[in-house]
């Protein structure tokens, strides 16, 4: 058995498409259904089912999804171990932060932390929330920076995954202002909002998405426009084409010159935290001086 094998069906089982899934591991697709089927006949059993329009996991390959994954990243880690006791390194330190941590938290966040860059290099991987999961859930990164809120659905907080909290954030229903400084889009009873959403990549679309529905919620809203980058909305709410939830992090500099306004009442605002995610088991031992130097910041 290879680890290759474990990578290409961990892609499989995330897009359940083999043309997506080949070309998400950078193997023709003849090539990567050959690797499939060889973990397959290795194992001994089916692990998706095959139809002309449809694949999906077998209940073996339902069963075997959450151990692959900790073996995959279990792998990973024993090189990083093993090259850093021969004395070789391990190259740099990956933390996977959500786009809007980013450019905005991650840099401060970092600078007023010297003593964590003086212990190594560390590498820092910019996706959506859902691509910075993968990382995570693979292996490819020791640790994630994303927003977070209870009510969220969230891949990594499991047994697997510990976090700590590192820095607040509230998410604002923002629009751009009028001639009179009033939102020109405010949530209220008596229109609708044009609404420029996250799309379901996002970790902020998940939070408004898992709220949205709990709210008691007056005004009705009519999606124009999504996206996963927080700053492609901030860009149009910024042009007036609707109203979008934004991290106050992101958008402070907005607000404080007038181009953004807040579109509704302060109940609307969405507290979240900003959480630092590592697996459980042991790193080496730079990543855990890292994690150690972040615990006490």
């Amino acid at each position: 058995m290879e680890l290759i094998w474990l990578e290409d069906y961990l892609a499989l089982a995330e897009s359940l498409n083999f043309s997506k899934a080949a070309s998400a591991r950078n193997v023709t697709q003849p090539a990567f259904s050959r690797r499939i089927r060889a973990l397959e006949d290795w194992i001994g059993a089916p692990l998706f089912m095959r139809t002309t329009h449809h694949v999906a996991l077998t209940p073996a390959g339902k069963y075997f999804h959450n151990q692959a994954e900790i073996l995959a990243r279990s792998l990973r880690q024993l090189r990083r171990d093993t090259l850093e006791v021969a004395g070789q390194g391990t190259g740099p330190l990956s933390i996977a932060a959500t786009h809007a941590l980013s450019f905005t938290f991650f840099p401060r966040w970092v600078r007023g932390n010297e003593k964590i860059l003086a212990l190594g290099n560390l590498k820092l991987i910019s996706d959506s929330m859902q691509a910075c999961e993968q990382l995570m859930l693979r292996g490819d990164a020791q640790f994630l920076l994303c927003h977070y809120h209870p009510a969220m659905s969230n891949r990594v907080e499991t047994g697997q995954f510990k976090s700590i909290v590192v820095g607040e954030d509230t998410l604002v229903p923002l629009s751009a202002p009028d001639k009179d400084g009033a939102p020109r889009w405010r949530l209220n009873r008596s229109a609708t909002v044009k609404y420029l959403g996250y799309s379901e990549q996002s970790g902020l679309g998940r939070i408004i998405a898992a709220l949205r529905d709990t709210a008691d919620r007056t005004f009705t809203l009519e999606t124009v426009f999504t996206s996963h980058l927080a700053a492609t909305l901030l860009s149009m709410a910024r042009a007036g084409d609707g109203v979008a939830w934004l991290p106050r992090t992101l958008a402070e500099e907005d607000i404080s010159l007038g181009r953004l306004v807040e579109a509704g009442d302060s109940n609307l605002a969405i507290p979240i935290e900003i959480r630092l995610f590592r697996p459980v088991a042991r790193q080496g031992q730079i990543a855990e001086a890292v994690w150690a130097a972040f615990d006490r910041s």
